[in-house]
């Protein structure tokens, strides 16, 4: 982890992390290096899912696709795992993907090579990819979570690919108490919110329905313009896209976001 400046750019501020776990631990530990009061409410839980006759034989023919996507680190993780079982090493010839930089490099750290979109780390940004522009007859597995965003697969398909989806996991929203569910968004009264998904920050809108906590009127951190059109439709004010999804790049957002309404702020 890198060491953060001397000076502490987010002392004090109160920062709610939504994040499932283990990402929530990770980046609410490098945001208090930064001097921030953190608080983690997961959103979104993981649950994998068992494998079933027909996914193993999927994985037993992987040869047979020319093209393979993970969706997110998670995704890629349980992958790799299903691989290890299957082949002691990766089939050679099938192009490797993952949307964004993260998913890459955990492909990578099970040492598969993989393809990331040089900037940005969304679906969009993954289909901008030269290899993924002319797919006609090609195979494709797209390993992902049980339900999402139908976006990769409706334009491979549409591209001429033939898409089999791999579903490694459910996501649900965890279950809180009122008295938790109070102490996270009213007792802590967070400053800044950080939901990296559409899911979550559906999660975080119903789950503040019928409160008096003026969450709408705080910093925002979301992932990608869709999801702040999302947030803006909810009625959210301040809403906040940082460049990248890494530790850094968040802090930077939060930072710079912060820095700039206080010096609107009258003294």
């Amino acid at each position: 982890m890198a060491t953060l400046r001397p000076e502490l750019p987010l002392a004090g501020r109160r920062i709610l992390v939504c994040r499932p776990k283990p990402e929530s631990h990770r980046l609410s530990e490098y945001l208090r290096q930064a001097g921030a009061v953190v608080k983690e409410f997961p959103l979104l839980e993981r649950q994998r899912l068992e494998e079933t006759p027909a996914q193993r034989t999927l994985i037993q023919n992987l040869d047979q696709f020319a093209h393979v996507i993970a969706v997110s680190p998670f995704a890629a993780q349980l992958l790799l795992e299903r691989l290890d079982i299957w082949w002691p090493q990766p089939p050679v010839g099938i192009k490797w993907y993952g949307v964004g930089a993260a998913t890459a490099e955990t492909l990578t750290s099970g040492g598969i090579k993989s393809q990331a979109p040089a900037t940005g780390f969304t679906s969009e940004h993954l289909l901008e990819l030269p290899d993924l522009a002319t797919l006609a007859g090609e195979r494709i597995l797209l390993a992902r979570g049980e339900q999402g965003r139908e976006l990769l697969r409706d334009t491979l398909t549409q591209r001429g690919a033939d898409v089999t989806e791999l579903a490694l996991y459910r996501r649900d929203c965890p279950t809180y108490s009122n008295a938790q569910r109070e102490d996270a968004l009213g007792t802590f009264s967070p400053e800044v919110i950080i939901t990296l998904s559409g899911e979550t920050l559906n999660n975080l809108v119903a789950l503040s329905q019928n409160t008096n906590h003026n969450l709408k009127q705080q910093l925002l951190v979301v992932p990608a313009e869709r999801v702040a059109q999302q947030a803006r439709n909810a009625g959210f004010k301040w809403i906040s896209l940082p460049a990248a999804l890494d530790d850094n790049a968040i802090l930077t957002c939060i930072t710079e976001q912060l820095a700039e309404r206080d010096q609107h702020i009258p003294e």
